[in-house]
């Protein structure tokens, strides 16, 4: 049996503790722990619950323990953007707030007074969004300048958990680079910038590379789950790891991460910072060994999550996603909505939201739970396809496959869709790419895989993929 490695891989809805090894050149997997997440309101804000998020953190790892199968490394990811500020002394100052919070409302705005727009771009490469994190500071400079003030540190939140394990602070590459404030030409921190708008530099720590070790769990940590072992640095941004398991080093596969955000694009080894990408709404975020995922932020399943969850909650019923699958494809309704409007981003009624879209544009506007996912999963796979072609505009090449991984590759039914929108052929899995991701840059820093494109045949022959023709 070789050495474990155990990956922690936190989803806006879900965390879990992956734990893997490697046996005669393939990669095995072990659930070790599942826990719930979500935003809850705290203080008139729309925050996560670090404090019970790094409990389950630590309780995961002593299921390791109690299993008899220590790790010799531990990596985190998250989701992008989020951050919490540190005091000198290593305290929280306000809230972890989430990305879905209304507090960025009008600060880009604030942020066009002092840089436009269009020279943000391009210094930075990443696409507008109200809740990156440029536009968070502002409001945090707007409404508690005495954080910033104060602050010491600004961690994202793997980052955040990454020290509570080992005491040292630092930022990870592919996390740092979606916040709209990291250079694509140095992949460090654009201080100039920083400093225009007003942000303490000093609270931004030099950018490490995912596979950097960060150390040892400290002492508390160590006592608290019975075992020691190294932090190292994974491509902390769930995208980040999820990409880097995709089982193919070939250059014509556009590859989906599909989960609560469907993030489409290519891997490049350059950033496009043009007015033309701009345009397109692409963005340049950072991936392992400084490659650039070329992606566009589609709304994903988070759409079809939320519809589930109200349809439950109202009927005193529960569902499951192959169920709504199934429900939807007996649907006939042609019904579609442009999945990137921002009425979807936070309503409250995604289905209300759905239903009224279509009204506004003159459809036929669902009412059962199966024709609501219909419109869904078809206006998904629409703007799939629509982007693959904004992709092969932009690279100036054509792409015959897609490689969906992910959670949403189990969707058999938006798989098939996405073929035909796309009119390519879809390759569907591994669905824990993003864990993949993670354990797989911690066997590269300990020298069990040798490079990436090892570490991604060793992928391709470890999990299954299904086919789905055009």
């Amino acid at each position: 049996m070789g050495k474990y490695y155990l990956g922690v891989d936190i989803g806006a809805s879900s965390g879990r503790h992956i734990l893997a090894h490697l046996e005669n050149g393939r990669m095995y997997l072990e659930e070790m722990h599942r826990f719930p997440n979500g935003m809850k309101e705290k203080d008139g804000e729309m925050c996560w619950d670090v404090k019970q998020l790094f409990a389950e953190i630590l309780t995961g790892m002593r299921k390791c323990r109690e299993a008899g199968k220590i790790p010799e490394s531990v990596g985190i990811d998250t989701w992008g953007v989020d951050f919490v500020l540190l005091d000198a002394q290593g305290q929280m100052l306000g809230n972890a707030v989430g990305y879905r919070d209304g507090r960025t409302a009008g600060m880009d705005e604030k942020v066009y007074e002092i840089i436009s727009e269009e020279a943000l771009y391009g210094r930075t490469g990443i696409q507008k969004a109200i809740y990156n994190t440029i536009y968070q500071l502002q409001a945090v400079k707007h409404t508690h300048p005495e954080y910033l003030a104060q602050a010491a540190d600004l961690l994202f939140l793997p980052d955040y958990f990454h020290y509570l394990l080992s005491g040292v602070k630092a930022n990870e590459y592919t996390e740092s680079s979606t916040s709209g404030l990291l250079s694509p030409v140095t992949k460090n921190w654009d201080l100039e910038l920083i400093r225009m708008l007003g942000y303490p530099a000093h609270i931004f720590r030099p950018v490490s590379r995912p596979g950097t070790v960060l150390g040892n769990l400290t002492d508390e940590i160590r006592e608290q789950v019975g075992f020691d072992c190294k932090v190292v640095l994974p491509a902390s941004h769930d995208t980040g790891s999820a990409v880097l398991a995709v089982p193919s080093d070939q250059p014509d596969t556009v590859y989906i991460s599909s989960g609560t955000w469907s993030l489409m694009g290519v891997e490049r080894k350059e950033a496009d910072c043009s007015a033309e990408s701009r345009a397109h709404n692409f963005t340049n975020e950072g991936g392992y060994d400084f490659r650039f995922r070329y992606l566009k932020n589609i709304m994903g399943l988070w759409m079809i999550q939320s519809v589930k969850k109200e349809w439950e909650e109202t009927r005193n019923i529960s569902l499951s996603f192959g169920e709504i699958c199934e429900m939807a494809s007996r649907e006939t309704i042609a019904s579609l909505v442009d999945c990137n409007d921002d009425c979807f981003l936070a309503p409250d009624s995604m289905i209300e939201a759905v239903q009224d879209a279509c009204r506004r544009s003159g459809q036929e506007v669902p009412r059962t739970i199966g024709e609501i996912a219909s419109v869904v999963y078809n206006s998904l796979a629409k703007c799939y396809g629509t982007t693959i072609e904004e992709i092969e505009q932009m690279t100036g090449r054509s792409y015959g496959a897609i490689h969906v991984v992910g959670g949403g590759s189990n969707a058999e039914y938006l798989n098939r869709l996405t073929a035909a929108y796309t009119g390519r052929t879809v390759y569907a899995g591994p669905s824990e790419a993003t864990a993949i991701g993670n354990v797989t840059v911690q066997m590269l820093s300990a020298g069990e895989i040798k490079d990436l494109t090892a570490a991604r045949k060793c992928i391709f022959d470890s999990f299954a993929v299904k086919t789905y023709e055009k």
